[in-house]
């Protein structure tokens, strides 16, 4: 497996990958050019053979960032890709000054917040209906 800084030929890999894990709350494919357009933000994408496996993105501001997207073909799930991914993001976060990293995970999706915990994240707050089906998501946050 090989971690390294997405470019703009991966989008439609990327898009479709976002398009399996997300389904209806998937970034389309115009968001995730704009995120890679966008000075603030950062990706990475994982490569198995050549084919890209899974991505993340992370937007940084002043002195805090937000991790946006963290996906992983299912396939691939349960590997060491997705926390790889969010170790290389926060690195980066933290070499452009952030202090703190925020995320939002749906109180259902056991298996991330499992990772998040792993890589040192800790829940801060809930936010009440937030998805469009009405789930809560739980807001978690890391000192860097």
């Amino acid at each position: 497996m090989n971690i390294r800084k997405w470019k703009f030929e991966d989008i439609l890999s990327v898009s479709g990958i976002e398009k399996e894990c997300f389904a209806a709350e998937a970034w389309s494919y115009h968001t995730l050019v704009s995120a890679f357009e966008s000075n603030a933000s950062f990706g990475l994408v994982a490569e198995d053979g050549g084919e890209i496996i899974g991505y993340g993105c992370i937007t940084c501001a002043a002195d805090s960032s937000d991790l946006e997207n963290v996906a992983v073909s299912e396939n691939f799930r349960r590997s060491g890709v997705g926390t790889a991914i969010v170790e290389g993001l926060l690195s980066e976060a933290k070499a452009r000054g952030a202090e703190k990293t925020y995320l939002e995970v749906r109180v259902s999706n056991a298996p991330a917040m499992s990772m998040y915990l792993k890589c040192g994240f800790v829940g801060a707050y809930a936010r009440t209906r937030y998805y469009f089906d009405g789930e809560d998501c739980l807001v978690m946050v890391k000192s860097l």
